[in-house]
């Protein structure tokens, strides 16, 4: 989720990466003292962190991501009539409009993501009825961990229970993708959506991002993800993100093909630059994935973690996605013992580190690692060690 230059307290809150709410109980504890009743549906979807396969979910690639145990909660219950009453805890901040008629701020805001999940329902025929909503959680904003679509399909769970909906979990989220595409105007891949409604406890997830294929992988018990936020803020919508998904659809159109899915290392070479580091970039990215789950099913830790540091190289020298935060990260977990692989995970520009950490190594790994990047940069990193759960989860309370 972004905010805006000019409102200051909700920018402030996303640059400080403070995350949703504080407690597990914060969406239903906010919606009793907001709306002075007891909510009547609980919904929570998770974050996700990307093990590898970056910048190829909307080049029609492939993608293993992992959803982690930082979630997006939302408290709800019908409303007397039309309208939509929305708060959200970390902002202190309310929304509110009628269900038929969602509006865009124009600021690209938490309210937005909110809204466009109503209108891409609204649009794809649905029904749907008014509804009060509290917003909590834990996923740090503005740090590569997809809070905006654990927040676009934990309000699409919500949403959807209160007027009585059952649609796939699939469907679910390209609704949300429409959404953040159409109606917010960042223009994601259907990774973050399908990762924060799918997954499954224990597993990576390898998604074929044109046929919606999904295949869970086993993790490996032996090994931790780790997950460091550098403090460097990541927001999509003001980062050269859109600007990357430009190059890619330029360079498939160059080479006459309907994305870089079907690009070989060889069209590189045909291209100018930046065209031709980008197309290279997502053809051995698609390899590496393949490859990385194989790894995983094979039970070799080690060869998947090559694969990830070969995926950083990648994203800083031919997709210039990274910072020098994000490469020091890399760099400090490459000389701490039992780190296997480390990688930046999400779209770059800022945002986290995702590392592959033996067990017994995991102690040493905030001396190795976060210590001294604090000392070096002056930012506050924070590491988060993640268990791999399962998407959407809505219920009645």
């Amino acid at each position: 989720m972004s905010g805006q230059t000019g409102q200051t307290d909700e920018l402030a809150d996303l640059q400080a990466g403070k995350p949703l709410s504080i407690g597990t109980n914060a969406a239903r504890l906010a919606f009793e003292r907001v709306f002075g009743r007891t909510s009547e549906i609980e919904s929570e979807a998770p974050g996700r962190v990307n093990l590898i396969g970056e910048h190829t979910d909307y080049n029609e690639g492939f993608v293993l991501p992992v959803a982690i145990d930082r979630t997006v909660s939302v408290a709800a219950a019908r409303a007397v009539g039309t309208t939509v009453r929305v708060y959200a805890a970390v902002f202190d901040a309310r929304d509110e409009w009628r269900i038929d008629a969602p509006r865009r701020t124009g600021r690209r805001e938490w309210r937005d993501y909110v809204r466009g999940v109503v209108w891409a329902l609204l649009d794809a025929g649905y029904r749907l009825r008014g509804a009060d909503l509290a917003i909590g959680g834990d996923v740090p904003l503005g740090s590569g961990l997809s809070s905006s679509a654990a927040l676009e399909v934990a309000v699409a769970g919500a949403i959807c229970a209160l007027s009585e909906l059952e649609i796939d979990p699939q469907r679910l989220s390209l609704l949300c993708q429409k959404a953040e595409n159409q109606f917010v105007g960042v223009q994601s891949g259907i990774m973050d959506q399908l990762a924060a409604a799918c997954s499954r406890d224990g597993h990576a997830m390898l998604i074929d991002c044109r046929s919606l294929d999904l295949d869970l992988v086993p993790l490996p018990e032996d090994v931790a993800i780790v997950v460091v936020d550098s403090k460097v803020p990541r927001r999509v919508g003001e980062t050269p993100y859109n600007q990357r998904r430009e190059e890619c659809t330029a360079a498939a159109q160059a080479l006459g093909v309907a994305s870089l899915r079907d690009a070989a290392i060889s069209d590189a070479e045909r291209l100018p630059e930046p065209l031709r580091r980008r197309t290279r970039h997502v053809v051995l990215e698609n390899q590496r994935v393949l490859e990385a789950a194989e790894a995983l099913r094979s039970a070799n830790p080690a060869r998947l973690g090559g694969l990830m540091y070969e995926s950083h190289e990648s994203l800083r020298e031919d997709f210039e996605a990274s910072t020098r935060e994000l490469d020091l990260l890399v760099e400090l977990a490459s000389r701490t013992k039992g780190v296997l692989g480390a990688r930046l995970t999400g779209a770059g520009f800022g945002g986290c580190t995702v590392n592959l950490v033996e067990r017994n190594a995991v102690a040493g790994f905030e001396a190795g690692v976060v210590a001294p990047y604090r000392e070096q940069t002056g930012l506050d990193a924070q590491m988060f060690v993640c268990a791999a759960v399962d998407g959407l989860r809505a219920s009645r309370v």
